[in-house]
């Protein structure tokens, strides 16, 4: 059994912060680390400077001790009118160059950093496009970016998303075969979408994807709805799944991602915290968190 683990708390979910006022709010609140959404709210990867710009995050990030993983999941952040477009499985090549370009982005960001992993996701199949054709694409857009992150060093962490065509444990590993397993492919794991869709249970998700776990993110959930809530509302039992990722020796971040409720940012990210200190302390015992 390894020691605690590190949690941190998604950028998507303090939305109405200053980023600053946001890494000071985690530091005090005793997180670990931050899950930095790449977006125009807190580090805009379409704005002029982002080197400089990314330079001072890490001042930032390094005065208050934080580590940091790096999100993809910006909602509007390549199409002003469309969430989560254009994707890798876009049939328009050059839309799918600034999905492309949006990842290596991420990337050279999450380099400077020292961040240890870069999320990404597949996104939804386009009306009319046939699976078969979206596959490939999906596998020559991560393989184009994971010749970048070898070169710097940076795990990419795919992150299998309810309703995407990469939808579940078993896309994960369909792409990762696809591309002849490299060692810096791994997974992003959400718990909550274990709780929603996967047939195991989320502690035995956490053990089966264990070789490949680089990121998690974590929330609650109820089965067969995709909604991330607050924890306590839905149905998740969490001393096993905290158990399970001990187990692991998984030593990266565990990210809480509420993205909907900005609107409570700051009480949500100390409320969360003191959720899963308990709930770890928990770990090895039968009660119920």
């Amino acid at each position: 059994m390894t020691g605690a683990l590190r949690y941190a708390y998604g950028t998507n979910g303090l939305a109405d912060l200053r980023l600053e006022d946001a890494l000071a709010l985690l530091a005090d609140l005793g997180y670990s680390g931050v899950g930095l959404t790449l977006d125009h709210m807190h580090l805009d990867p379409l704005a002029p400077g982002l080197a400089a710009r990314t330079a001072e995050v890490g001042r930032a990030l390094e005065r208050y001790g934080l580590s940091v993983t790096i999100e993809t999941g910006g909602r509007y952040v390549l199409d002003a009118r469309r969430k989560h477009h254009p994707t890798l499985l876009d049939p328009d090549a050059g839309a799918r160059a600034s999905r492309t370009e949006l990842l290596l982005k991420a990337v050279r960001v999450a380099a400077d950093l020292g961040a240890h992993a870069v999320h990404c996701f597949s996104g939804k199949l386009p009306p009319g496009t046939d699976p078969h054709e979206a596959w490939p694409r999906l596998a020559d857009g991560i393989g184009s970016v994971l010749v970048a992150a070898e070169a710097a060093g940076v795990p990419l962490a795919v992150e299998p998303e309810p309703g995407h065509l990469l939808g579940d444990l078993a896309g994960f590993h369909r792409l990762r075969t696809a591309l002849d397993s490299p060692e810096l492919l791994g997974l992003t794991l959400d718990i909550g979408h274990c709780q929603c869709l996967e047939p195991e249970p989320p502690a035995d998700c956490v053990r089966a994807a264990a070789p490949w776990l680089r990121h998690v993110q974590i929330e609650d959930m109820r089965r067969g709805v995709h909604e991330h809530l607050p924890f306590g509302a839905g149905e998740i039992d969490f001393p096993p799944v905290l158990d399970a990722l001990r187990e692991a020796r998984y030593g990266g971040l565990v990210t809480v991602e509420l993205p909907r409720d900005s609107h409570a940012g700051p009480e949500r990210a100390a409320e969360s915290l003191h959720f899963l200190t308990t709930a770890e302390a928990k770990t090895g015992d039968n009660t119920p968190c």
